[in-house]
């Protein structure tokens, strides 16, 4: 269902984002929370939170790119962090890989 997985464009190129098992298990040990726990602490995310949730989903998507390197890129927070609801909403819909 990779066609399907939302797409991010950082310094011009594009990356996919995608929720996997591998993904939320890095979140959870990112944020030190049980996946509860995380959707509440995401719920309102700072911008610090976005920018490690979306190095997570690249990561999800099959590319790598490091949050240092986010931070200093030409990127749009606010589509951002659409790309990334649209990416939890795909896994709702059953449309996410594994791990």
């Amino acid at each position: 269902m990779s066609g399907l997985d939302p797409v991010v464009t950082i310094d011009g190129a594009p990356y996919r984002l995608r929720v996997t098992l591998g993904a939320l298990a890095a979140l959870e040990e990112a944020f030190d929370a049980d996946l509860a726990t995380l959707s509440e602490r995401l719920a309102r995310p700072r911008a610090a939170d976005l920018l490690i949730v979306l190095e997570t989903l690249i990561a999800g998507g099959g590319a790598r790119v490091a949050v240092e390197t986010l931070r200093a890129s030409d990127l749009d927070l606010a589509d951002a962090a659409r790309a990334i609801g649209a990416a939890f909403a795909a896994l709702e819909d059953g449309g996410a890989g594994g791990a």
